[in-house]
């Protein structure tokens, strides 16, 4: 889904990503996801110049793959906060890439051609997936979201 010309990008996130799982995943795994996708959203809106470019939602046999795209090239700064800090010191800055980490069975982030992508994977059932079993949903070798929506869109 492309995101870089909405003018309410986390809206249309959430709402897709929504209707997408609904009878897919159980209603607690549908708003876990709800919030990721509004977390990582949002944070390509606060941190980047642009914001997200795009996103997708991808649903395999026990997991559901969020993946959103910016142009940001800084792969460093995304990541959760040490849980070593006080709630104070966390308090409006770093506790949404915490819920993340709470919430999915695996996340990473990657750079891509023009950007960065964070891939989350998410259980479909209340149950969560091991870490061995969420790493196949990671793609290793795969195109970028952009490279995709690029080819979809016939390149315009």
């Amino acid at each position: 889904m492309k995101l870089s010309d909405c003018t309410e990008p986390s809206g249309l996130a959430r709402r897709h990503v929504r209707e997408f799982l609904k009878g897919r995943a159980v209603p607690e795994r549908v708003d876990d996801a709800v919030l990721v996708t509004s977390e990582l959203v949002g944070n390509a809106l606060r941190h980047t110049a642009g914001g997200p470019d795009c996103m997708c939602v991808e649903v395999y046999q026990d997991a559901a793959v969020l993946r959103v795209h910016d142009a940001g090239r800084d792969v460093s700064r995304v990541r959760a906060r040490s849980a070593g800090k006080s709630l104070d010191e966390l308090t409006g800055n770093g506790l949404g890439l915490l819920l993340v980490e709470e919430l999915a069975s695996e996340w990473s982030v990657r750079p891509t051609a023009i950007g960065k992508e964070v891939v989350v994977v998410l259980a479909l059932d209340a149950g969560g997936l091991s870490e061995r079993d969420a790493l196949p949903y990671i793609p290793a070798v795969r195109p970028s979201l952009t490279t995709e929506f690029h080819q979809l869109d016939d390149g315009h």
